[in-house]
Parts: structure tokens; C-alpha cells; sequence
């Protein structure tokens, strides 16, 4: 049987990635994972070494991603690898920390874009995933606000016109604010659970984007807030 659609997941073995694989396959797409490990639930896999030169690395992804593909487009590309570290200007951490999230939000999310504007079918949609903290400042975690300030700053400049990316397409960032997953359980077991955004809710919500249910125009920066157990979707205005 053919595949209903074909997906490009960044970061498909994290939490959100993962889920992300398992509901669009349960919807009967062909599902990629781009990641440090394979992910054996996706359709394939792009297993990405290492680097610390973000040029070797991209071009390892793209050469990869390429291989796989060929001539076949996709529908989507959801990038959703990403990571969290604390620190204000001070921290003795602040300089690996910075470099750590540059490497998990924007190296992901500029790739992402690249792949995009390749292998992305006309009409196509590019998930970015940004912070809602980082629409003000965030002092207690620096490294972390401006790696997300970057991402929500790219996801605007794809919306206009001449950034590369085929016609008709859209690139929508998320901004969540805490999302439920086991690591963050686990580093914060005594949090109001209620108040954080289920994986299977941001599953549901890229599907429908992708499938052109309630998707927001390019550029939109999309703000998942949970409260009493209950999500909605807003929109942050533009920087």
C-alpha cells in the first residue's frame, strides 16, 4: 500500500521526535528519522555523527538525507530536536552550555531549513520549534533564550519572500512551554503536571498543519500553553 505522505522527523529519537514517528506511521506515512541513533519505529533513518564544525556536519545531513530521498519530495519536515541547559552570564557553564544549545536548536533548525527549501513539495510544511520564554529575556538561562530567540527570528525570515523555500510553503515555529515528557518528570517530579503540554497534542496538531487542518501562515510563531489539562495554540506577535 502506498504511504498516505512522507515526513522528515529532526530529532526522531527524542521524546517529542519519537512520538511524533509513531503517529504519523500510525496514520500510515512513511516516516524518516534524522538523529544520533536510529530510530527503528521510523520507516528509515539518518543517523548524523558528532562534530564539532558545524559545516562538516550539515553537510554530512544534507549528503544523507539526499541518499535517501533522491527525487522524492516530502510533505513536511518537522525539526523538533532541541534541549534545555540554565545558567545566567555568570555560570561557570555559560560557554558550553551556549555552545551545546547553538548546537541542539539552531545547527537542527538551519539544516532543517536548508532540507527544506531540497526536498520540501510545493505547499509544504517546516516545523521549527522555539521557546515561549524566549520572547523576553531569560536570565537565568542564557545560553538556552538566545539559541531559542535565533530559531524564532530564522522561523520569520523563511516567511518572506526570497528566503528559498518552494511556493506555497510554510515554515511555523512552536513555542511550548514545558512539554510532558520522562526526563522533564524526572527533574521536576513535584511540577503541576497539568500545566504541561502532552507530546501526543503536538503530534496531533503537526498532522493537521500538514494536512492543511487550521495551519498557521508562515512565519507564525505559535505559543502551546497548557493549563488544567487543557492546550491552545497562540499566536505570539511578531519580533
Amino acid at each position: 500500500m502506498a504511504a498516505a505522505g512522507r515526513v522528515l522527523v529532526y530529532g526522531g529519537r527524542g521524546a517529542l521526535g519519537s512520538q511524533c514517528v509513531r503517529y504519523l506511521k500510525s496514520r500510515d506515512w512513511w516516516v524518516a528519522s534524522i538523529d544520533l541513533a536510529e530510530n527503528e519505529e521510523a520507516s528509515a533513518s539518518v543517523v548524523v555523527r558528532v562534530t564539532d564544525s558545524f559545516p562538516e556536519h550539515a553537510e554530512q545531513v544534507t549528503a544523507e538525507v539526499g541518499k535517501l530521498l533522491g527525487e522524492e519530495k516530502v510533505d513536511a519536515i518537522l525539526c523538533v530536536a532541541g534541549g534545555w541547559a540554565g545558567g545566567s552570564a555568570k555560570a561557570k557553564s555559560l560557554y558550553r552550555n551556549c555552545d551545546l544549545m547553538w548546537k541542539q536548536s539552531v545547527w537542527t533548525s538551519t539544516i532543517s531549513s536548508h532540507l527544506a527549501t531540497k526536498h520540501l513539495k510545493e505547499g509544504g510544511l517546516l516545523t521549527l520549534t522555539g521557546a515561549q520564554a524566549a520572547l523576553s529575556g531569560t536570565p537565568g538561562m542564557i545560553g538556552y533564550g538566545m539559541a531559542k530567540g535565533a530559531v524564532h527570528q530564522l522561523c520569520q525570515s523563511l516567511a518572506g519572500p526570497n528566503s528559498g523555500l518552494p511556493s506555497g510553503s510554510a515554515a511555523v515555529a512552536i513555542l511550548p512551554v514545558t512539554l510532558d515528557t520522562p526526563a522533564n518528570r524526572k527533574s521536576m517530579p513535584d511540577a503541576d503536571f497539568s500545566s504541561w503540554t502532552p507530546l501526543e497534542f503536538i503530534a496531533e496538531t503537526f498532522y493537521d498543519w500538514i494536512t492543511g487542518k487550521n495551519r498557521p501562515n508562515s512565519g507564525s510563531l505559535i505559543q502551546v500553553v497548557t493549563t488544567g489539562g487543557k492546550t491552545e495554540l497562540v499566536a505570539a506577535a511578531h519580533l
